[in-house]
């Protein structure tokens, strides 16, 4: 197989792709809750390639559907929401959430056909805030994902999104590259600016760790290894979950959080950020009592609009060279110049272009894990292509479940995979707790 033909099938996700056919197999986080009124405005929405809308009818529930009305194609985001169902403005032809077309007022009761007509539409759930699709051709669609942080109840999840104007693989491939966190995020920290107990002090010290990696039932593992203290060695573990979830490795094995790269289509991706409103924090002071330079956590949004691409885009993006500030960047203050750790991340992944040229590519030692996974990740696409093998995770959902990141010391004796045990073990289980 040609270096070109493993990256067209890696990045694109349209209807007919071989990495999109598999894509269809999961549900989708697509959408915040709070996001759809009942009897509003429908909302353009873009999944895998597909222009899709979605809205809330009379009585809750959701539909999402191709915006095309299947009469004479206008786009139905201009319909209206009305009585329990979207009624296209051009002709009054009107579908409820499922896509069945339940009224057609501009044809003789006798000529009336609306039967036989039908949008095509998504199966939609919602839990803990979150709107789910599923694009599947199966009749009946897959268990919801047993993903730990989206099983935790609307108080005790802290939810974010944010679009990303590039490939979903190159912007998930960032957060299961380990050894970039030492230059991009830190890059200004030096060991003395680090206090006492810090495991950051580990990173700043050593900023070239070794690797180990496999694969496992849900996607691939691997960990960031370094000599600590005499006798121990800091661990940094990071998971990807297939189609399209990461956990990264900042902070103590109490940190619930999964992220989700959401392919809108081979150029747009939506980041949708699942957390424990309880876990500690991922960044703490220096020495001095100042936050990381360039460390902002939280995000900063342009106004929403309508357009296909108009959801969740942040102030800081290629228009505006991510606000890079080139005075700080020379002096020291901050080693990017890029405020916010998001941004730093945004930058670096737009900056490939839309779709990064993967012959322009030269993997070192450090990229073992995106290799790895790249491989998965074709391995179970191909499957399903030629021999129809389920992917990971669609029909054993709670194979998620007890999965985690994070860093840590630990005696150097004891085996990789064995000091990931021991910490999941001791971890705290908010879930466990909220059903006591």
């Amino acid at each position: 197989m040609s270096k070109q033909r493993d990256s067209e099938d890696l990045v694109r996700v349209g209807p007919g792709t071989v990495m999109g056919e598999m894509m269809r197999h999961y549900w989708i986080p697509a959408a915040m809750s709070s996001e759809l009124e009942r009897d509003g405005a429908p909302m353009r929405l873009v999944l895998l390639g597909e222009r899709l809308i979605a809205f809330r009818d009379s009585s809750g529930q959701v539909g999402v559907m191709d915006h095309r009305c299947p009469h004479r194609c206008a786009s139905l985001f201009l319909g209206r929401n009305e009585e329990g169902g979207l009624r296209c403005v051009y002709h009054g032809w009107k579908y409820d959430v499922a896509g069945n077309c339940v009224d057609m007022p501009n044809a003789p009761p006798h000529q009336d056909f609306k039967h036989k007509v039908k949008a095509k539409a998504y199966k939609v759930a919602e839990r803990n805030g979150l709107i789910w699709v599923y694009m599947g051709a199966r009749k009946e669609a897959p268990p919801l994902p047993a993903i730990e942080a989206s099983l935790l109840p609307d108080a005790e999840l802290q939810m974010s999104l944010v679009q990303r104007e590039c490939n979903w693989l190159q912007a998930l491939e960032g957060d299961i590259d380990t050894s970039h966190f030492g230059f991009l995020h830190t890059g200004s920290v030096q060991p003395d600016d680090v206090p006492p107990g810090s495991l950051l002090r580990w990173t700043v010290t050593n900023r070239a760790p070794e690797y180990q990696v496999t694969d496992t039932n849900y996607g691939t593992m691997y960990c960031a290894y370094r000599a600590a203290e005499p006798g121990q060695t800091y661990w940094r573990f990071a998971n990807f979950l297939f189609p399209f979830w990461t956990q990264t490795p900042q902070g103590p094995f109490d940190r619930v959080n999964t992220r989700a790269w959401v392919p809108m289509d081979d150029t747009h991706t939506m980041f949708v950020s699942l957390s424990w409103r309880g876990s500690p924090p991922s960044i703490r002071p220096l020495k001095n009592g100042q936050m990381i330079p360039g460390s902002r956590l939280g995000f900063e949004y342009l106004p929403n609009t309508t357009d296909w691409y108009g959801r969740w885009r942040l102030t800081q993006n290629p228009s505006n060279d991510w606000m890079i500030d080139r005075e700080a960047q020379k002096h020291g203050e901050s080693y990017t110049g890029i405020a916010s750790i998001h941004g730093q991340d945004q930058a670096v992944t737009e900056s490939m272009g839309g779709i990064t040229d993967h012959d322009y590519e030269n993997l070192g030692p450090s990229d073992i894990m995106i290799a790895r996974t790249r491989r998965r990740l074709l391995r179970a696409a191909r499957a399903l292509h030629k021999d129809g093998a389920v992917p990971p995770g669609v029909d054993d959902p709670e194979i998620y479940t007890a999965v985690r990141s994070g860093d840590f010391l630990a005696d150097a004796k004891i085996a990789w995979r064995d000091a990931y045990e021991m910490q999941m073990r001791a971890a705290i289980r908010p879930l466990a707790q909220a059903a006591e």
